[in-house]
């Protein structure tokens, strides 16, 4: 999942990363927008990947 506040950054990265035989997502809301919805997962602590949904 690739996302940003405005979308310019979001649509460099996965154009590169398509570029180089990733495949990802855009997700067209900012980070804001994400942790607006309580269902999301929301990485938390210290390691790397941890999260709580």
């Amino acid at each position: 999942m690739v996302y940003c506040g405005s979308g310019v950054t979001a649509c460099s990265t996965l154009f590169a990363m398509e570029l180089a035989g990733l495949s990802a997502k855009l997700y067209p809301g900012s980070w804001s927008d994400w942790v607006s919805y309580p269902d999301h997962p929301v990485a938390t602590g210290d390691e790397p990947g941890a999260w709580q949904p």
